[in-house]
């Protein structure tokens, strides 16, 4: 079975490339969003997930055409979010039961 590699948290396209691009600070980012600034640099350092509202915000912010769909973000922080649970191992259940046809 192949492992697939480590997904990166959706703070790191923010911090790395979309604010550099934008040539914004935190704070002129934060204020654009809406949100505080430690709101949103507990995102950049991956301290905070992507809500589902900042999904939102940075949809609005950044626009449809520019990458912002809220849905993307969501997904990229789910599959962050996913490959950082399976590092700890599938969770000892008990087998639901077979259901008849």
């Amino acid at each position: 079975m192949s492992r697939m590699h480590n997904p990166s948290h959706p703070g790191a396209s923010l911090r790395e490339d979309i604010l550099p691009a934008l040539g914004l600070t935190v704070t002129e980012a934060a204020a654009q969003l809406g949100v505080s600034r430690v709101a949103l640099s507990r995102v950049l350092n991956e301290r905070a997930a992507i809500s589902p509202e900042m999904a939102l915000r940075l949809e609005a912010w950044l626009g449809v055409e520019r990458g912002g769909r809220a849905d993307l973000w969501l997904a990229e922080q789910t599959n962050y979010d996913l490959w950082q649970a399976r590092q700890h191992g599938i969770p000892d259940v008990t087998p639901a039961p077979k259901i008849a046809a």
